[in-house]
């Protein structure tokens, strides 16, 4: 069997790849795993709106109480719900069923440890051997000792009251137009917005099961665009189907991204003297006109590799407490262990309203510069042409001069595909179009 998990736990179409008889197998080996040697285990589990989620989360915990541990359930809410949840009720564990932003046929189930963390690859691993093994180190308790099913209905009002703790004050006179993507934010957002005394308009928000980040939400936010000017909002801001990742949106209708606004809650936080050793961690796809930003606010940044679990891994190991990507993830670690876009949003509406400026002034702490994306098909035995070949590797070095510190060169190959990803970025559009496709072209012609 090929690994199970991926970067974000097991995805696949449900009924097909994710199918009932696999959520039975990861809550009995997940359950087991996760809870050696504790008395009668209780596990979270939350789910999105996804109409795959009722049939998957019956499997799921069916399966957690094969081992004798309780499964207490909290419905359709955020995936950084169950993390901080997991925590404040002192359970064993956490699950959620959601496939984040993915279109409504795919459906996944993510663990978090006792402690509200993503699993690390070694505990997957176990788990999946677990699995592969048959699973017949596993015992079935009988009797008193089968787990029971517990429905918590207070969740969404501890996760409310958590978020609305996370800032001083309120957000009255403060007018936001929430995309909630027919989501796990659905509810919880446009409820935790009201109670901390902000003027809500909402779209999106009456999840059908079938509806889920269909042309809406982070990975779709036009229609909120349009929205917020037709409203006269302060600000947008937009989920993505599980709320763990959030976009805004200015009064003007202008998309405001995970890289703008991690330099805005940056400089927040650095003024107020609460960010960690004055460090912004986040990937090395963020825009080059971030770190300039970061440079000009004396802001140190470090890069990890794409992906929000390398920025949270940096972030635990070196004792920072803000980072994320482009994209939305963001994670402010003082408050919650995983990206938490709720989190996120009254964040930044707070900072609108405490600084009395509007989201587009803010926002012009960072100009984004041009990025040039172009793909150079390779065979996998030669993505690493780019590291060895000694023209190449000047033909780099010679645009990076040219650049003038105000552009950079990245080449990513790819983990999937027999592709080098060139990506170049730099104030003059046209300039490095043609700095990329020459370089994509001489690697074409060493393999």
């Amino acid at each position: 069997m090929s690994r199970l998990f991926g970067t974000d736990g097991v995805r696949g179409i449900a009924n097909s790849e994710l199918s009932s008889e696999l959520a039975y197998k990861l809550g009995r080996a997940g359950a087991y795993v996760l809870t050696e040697g504790t008395h009668k285990p209780k596990i979270i589990v939350g789910m999105d709106t996804r109409i795959s989620c009722d049939m998957l989360e019956a499997a799921l915990v069916s399966g957690i109480l094969s081992v004798g541990a309780e499964a207490i359930c909290i419905g359709v809410i955020p995936t950084p719900a169950v993390a901080y949840l997991t925590r404040k009720y002192n359970a064993d564990a956490g699950v959620v069923i959601s496939a984040s932003h993915n279109p409504v046929e795919f459906n996944g189930i993510k663990f978090f440890n006792s402690n509200g963390y993503k699993l690390s690859d070694e505990i997957e691993d176990k788990i999946q051997a677990i699995i592969e093994n048959g699973m017949d180190e596993i015992q079935s308790p009988v009797g008193s000792q089968i787990g029971r099913k517990i429905v918590n209905d207070k969740a969404e009002e501890d996760y409310i009251k958590y978020i609305k703790n996370t800032i001083d004050g309120d957000l009255k006179g403060i007018k936001v137009a929430l995309d909630c993507a027919n989501g796990a934010a659905s509810h919880v957002a446009v409820q935790a917005f009201r109670e901390l005394g902000a003027e809500v308009v909402v779209i999106n928000n009456t999840p059908d099961g079938l509806n889920i980040n269909d042309n809406c939400g982070s990975t779709h936010p036009e229609e909120l665009f349009a929205y917020v000017t037709r409203k006269k909002c302060n600000l947008g801001l937009a989920f993505d189907g599980d709320a763990d990742r959030c976009l805004a949106v200015d009064e003007y209708g202008n998309l405001v991204d995970g890289d703008k606004m991690l330099a805005i809650c940056a400089k927040d936080l650095k003024a107020k003297g609460k960010l960690s050793k004055e460090t912004l961690v986040v990937t090395v796809m963020s825009n080059m006109g971030l770190f300039l930003a970061l440079d000009r606010e004396k802001i140190n940044s470090v890069k990890t590799k794409v992906g929000d679990r390398y920025v949270l891994e940096e972030m635990v190991k070196e004792g920072y407490n803000l980072g994320g990507e482009q994209s939305g993830h963001i994670i402010f670690l003082d408050h919650n262990t995983t990206g938490d876009g709720l989190l996120t949003a009254v964040q930044l509406a707070s900072i609108v309203k405490q600084s009395g400026k509007s989201l587009s002034e803010l926002a012009t702490i960072m100009k984004t510069l041009p990025q040039v994306l172009v793909n150079a098909t390779v065979p996998n035995d030669k993505k690493n042409i780019y590291l060895e070949d000694q023209e190449i590797i000047r033909k780099i070095q010679e645009i990076e001069v040219a650049l003038h510190g105000t552009g950079r060169v990245l080449i990513r190959p790819s983990g999937t595909e027999p592709l080098v990803r060139v990506m170049l970025e730099g104030e003059n559009q046209i300039e490095i179009e043609e700095m990329a496709n020459e370089l994509a072209q001489m690697i074409l012609d060493k393999v």
